[in-house]
């Protein structure tokens, strides 16, 4: 097809210039219609169509496809276009939230040379038929980023803002999925470093990842059980979930990767020194949720073969353990005792965490690796620094409501 397109183009050339060769025409005027706007000011959506084309494809060459497009849809899921006034709403987060954080970090020329050229919204969520699994996103060809499930978002509105929980969910299907995709992109520009996916080589599963709990992808070194389906998915995993997750995530996930023997000498340290990068407070203080857990045992003897294995899994994620046992149809015995309560990280990390020296890395000992190789990636390639991406991204996340409300116009069709 590209030779093809070639040849096509070398003909139209030649012709053009024989005509040209043939006649006294002003070889400045164009042989094109030039008076056709680029925009239709006839459409219904108009005023959107503008706003998009001022704001993506005359700054960075962006395209935003929120018009069902049935040739770039994947076509194995039943999927549905993205409604109009949501994706007026995600357009806005997206320059606000995502462009203009990178432009901001990175200069003028970053989002322009390496953004995506397209951006495509759709409107259903997209599950597998075979696995099960939702997908959340995807990128093509290190230009296209497809955003699935739009539907779903939350619609601002003056009396009824966005809570807490309403922007984790936004970070969870839309912006986690964002700087995944970019780092995708990025990282297929410039590859990410050998050595990152020599950190847990033998651990990744491209088939049965789905079937990890949190608590095992997190104690065998990996930020997200997804992660632990291929390296450069736990690549992008490990920068957007730097960039996106909340403070609560991140200790939860911090807790889970130590229980079960994963951390080694000088990890502690190493740990809190992530902890204040994460600008994560509140060790100290009393309600916060990593402050108050009980860490059970949990006992499961095999359907199959009888066989007895015990691991430790916090109280915040046995129903997460649960629920993905019975996901993947597993009827093996299981008992939980509590192992202990606590009242402070601190006292968890520091007087019941154990250093396991052993020589394969994993839980938080391969987490802080890869962390290490992906961040110092980042700023040598890139010139961005991980963690302040986090606190603007943070920032503005926190700031969303006022800046809604003085910044989003909605456009009705006309």
């Amino acid at each position: 097809m590209k030779k093809k397109i070639y040849l096509a183009a070398s003909l139209m050339m030649a012709v053009v210039a024989f005509s040209a060769c043939g006649n006294d025409d002003d070889l400045d005027a164009s042989i094109f219609d030039t008076s056709v706007p680029t925009v239709d000011p006839n459409a219904s959506t108009a005023p959107f169509d503008q706003w998009l084309y001022d704001n993506f494809v005359v700054p960075y060459n962006t395209e935003i496809q929120y018009k069902f497009n049935f040739p770039a849809s994947q076509l194995r899921y039943q999927l549905t276009p993205a409604e109009y006034k949501r994706s007026q709403q995600l357009a806005y987060y997206i320059k606000y939230l995502f462009y203009d954080v990178y432009t901001k970090y990175a200069g003028e020329e970053f989002m322009k040379q390496y953004g995506p050229r397209i951006i495509h919204f759709i409107g259903a969520p997209a599950f597998s038929p075979t696995t099960g699994t939702e997908t959340l996103g995807y990128a093509s060809g290190g230009v296209k980023i497809t955003l699935i499930n739009v539907n779903k978002m939350k619609m601002w509105s003056p009396g009824s803002g966005f809570s807490a929980a309403d922007i984790e969910l936004l970070n969870k299907d839309q912006f986690h999925t964002m700087h995944h995709e970019f780092s995708h992109i990025l990282h297929q520009t410039k590859s990410y470093p050998v050595e990152f996916g020599q950190v847990t080589p033998s651990d990744y599963d491209g088939r049965d990842w789905q079937k990890r709990d949190s608590v095992k992808a997190h104690g065998l070194g990996f930020i997200t059980h997804y992660g632990s389906s291929a390296s450069y998915e736990d690549f992008v995993e490990t920068l957007s979930c730097t960039i996106t997750d909340t403070d609560c995530r991140w200790m939860y996930t911090i807790i889970d990767a130590c229980a079960n023997g994963g951390v080694k000498e000088g990890d502690k340290e190493r740990i809190y020194t992530l902890i204040d990068s994460l600008e994560i407070q509140g060790l100290d203080v009393p309600t916060k949720p990593w402050n108050k857990f009980t860490i059970k045992k949990e006992t499961v003897v095999s359907k199959e073969t009888g066989e007895t294995t015990e691991r430790f899994v916090p109280d915040f994620h046995v129903a997460d353990a649960q629920e993905e046992r019975e996901s993947n149809d597993n009827e093996d015995k299981v008992t939980y005792v509590d192992e202990k309560t606590f009242t402070s990280f601190r006292d968890y990390l520091d007087n019941w965490v154990k250093v396991d020296n052993g020589a394969a890395p994993k839980g938080m000992n391969a987490i802080l690796k890869k962390l290490d190789i992906a961040t110092k990636w980042y700023t040598g390639k890139w010139g961005l620094y991980l963690f302040a991406l986090r606190r603007e991204v943070g920032q503005r996340q926190q700031n969303l409501n006022i800046w809604t409300q003085d910044n989003v116009t909605f456009f009705d069709y006309q």
